[in-house]
């Protein structure tokens, strides 16, 4: 890829605010689409039927991350060798903003035209994630790209809760009876294609393109680059064995991100205050968590941090199946009378707190286990594991849910933490570090 070019500056804080608000901008996608509003609008409005809707929901989902999967390693590949990160960050932009505004074309009963349109921006969506933190590893030292990560994603839930509210505060709750609902797609693209103005124009980029090979075509250098870079992934064994933690922990927060609030609705049976509540008390509790966690990373270390939000999820999901049970203890030992939905409240705030730092730990993980040449493939194989996951976990718990319930069909998502906690405890930083930075034809580090 693309090597650093010497006649750009060094990175400034404003550079830094314009990458941060490109998580400002896509967050109202994944919270007012896939999470908080037309995750409920489609299986309620859209498809008329819960079970029916949960699984195509997941269908849906499932579909796009599988074309993701197909196609994002080759992409990243492809990306490295132009070095014109923009343009493709630019691309998936237009691809999820436009499918997002066209989802208010997609009324009560339009089934098939609402899940084409949830594929192609989710597509969209997925593929930009990796395209935006390729951009993370040159925008400053490897002790504070931590930090960086969590300021994002701290811009990104308050980006998540003000798109949210705007949302209901003008077309009214996701429920059958309100024809304003379906606007939640136009109202979102709006937001996404205006909040991510200021990536464009301050986020500078440092990548300078490789010449291609007289009579080499972009495509069969893109495959033979990712050919490549997967026979040398061996090489790498930390960032391979951290990426199998990850796929583990993203299939666990796959099912948090994309059913959180149909739980509640489905299984809590909350009220409307409670859901409100929920929304507003996890995007306060998720925007500390980022930066918490993010001012962690450099005092108790990227591994350890990532290890510990792992290990919170793994209790709040206990927590979330045995709410009723946590209810009856708590009103026993304190003669108060602490209703379900509270519980489950409080519990959320916890699970709140690690939403962001997960991802933002995830993503400073990659960036400082990346060779510096293939920053694009390995930031493009950090997303194929993520989607791999979000379609292994979405899959799953689809069909447990179909057997079993969705109350009991949620413990997998503990299994799945508890699965990335063990495996990443494998990771040798130090190993890690070294092995990113061995020269091309230098013999490895023993």
């Amino acid at each position: 890829m693309a090597e650093t070019s010497p006649a750009l500056p060094p990175v400034t804080s404003t550079e830094i605010f314009g990458w941060s608000m490109y998580d400002f901008a896509n967050s109202s996608y994944t919270t007012v689409i896939i999470t908080v509003y037309y995750a409920q609008l489609f299986p309620t409005v859209i498809v008329g039927d819960n079970t029916r809707g949960n699984l195509l929901w997941s269908v849906s989902l499932s579909i796009s991350y599988a074309l993701t999967v197909l196609t994002l390693p080759l992409l990243g590949a492809m990306m490295d060798r132009i070095g014109n990160k923009k343009a493709f960050l630019l691309g998936s932009t237009i691809l999820t903003v436009v499918t997002t505004a066209a989802l208010g074309l997609a009324g009560p009963g339009m089934v098939g035209l609402a899940m084409v349109l949830i594929v192609l921006s989710n597509y969209g969506f997925s593929v930009g994630e990796s395209f935006v933190a390729s951009f993370l590893p040159g925008l400053g030292p490897p002790g504070s790209l931590g930090r960086i990560s969590g300021i994002a994603w701290g811009f990104g839930y308050v980006g998540g809760l003000l798109s949210t509210a705007g949302v209901l505060l003008l077309l009214g709750g996701p429920e059958p009876g309100n024809p304003a609902a379906t606007w939640a797609g136009p109202l979102t693209a709006a937001w996404f294609a205006l909040a991510s103005i200021p990536t464009f124009w301050l986020l500078r980029d440092r990548s300078v393109p490789i010449a291609l090979p007289e009579g080499v075509s972009l495509v069969s250098v893109g495959f033979g680059q990712l050919a490549k870079t997967l026979g040398e992934i061996r090489r790498f064994r930390d960032l391979a064995v951290f990426l199998v933690s990850y796929f583990w922990a993203m299939a666990g927060l796959s099912i948090v991100v994309s059913f959180a609030f149909i739980y509640g609705a489905q299984v809590i049976g909350w009220a409307p205050l409670t859901q409100q509540l929920m929304f507003l008390f996890t995007q306060i509790s998720a925007t500390v968590g980022a930066l918490g966690f993010g001012w962690l990373q450099g005092r108790l270390g990227d591994k350890p941090t990532y290890a510990l939000t792992l290990l919170i999820w793994v209790s709040a999901v206990a927590l979330i199946w045995g709410t009723p049970t946590v209810a009856s203890l708590i009103n026993g030992l304190a003669g108060s009378e602490i209703g379900i939905e509270q519980v489950f409240l409080g519990v959320g705030c916890i699970a709140g707190l690690c939403i962001g730092a997960t991802q933002s730990a995830g993503r400073t993980l990659v960036a400082l286990l990346s060779p510096p040449d293939k920053v694009g493939e390995f930031f493009s194989l950090w997303g194929v594991f993520g989607k791999l996951a979000a379609i292994a976990g979405l899959m799953s718990l689809g069909l447990l849910q179909a057997a079993f319930g969705l109350e009991n069909a949620i413990l997998l998502t503990g299994v799945f933490f508890g699965l990335g906690l063990v495996v990443v405890l494998g990771v040798d930083m130090e190993r890690g570090r070294a092995e990113a930075t061995v020269v091309p034809g230098a013999p490895e580090a023993p």
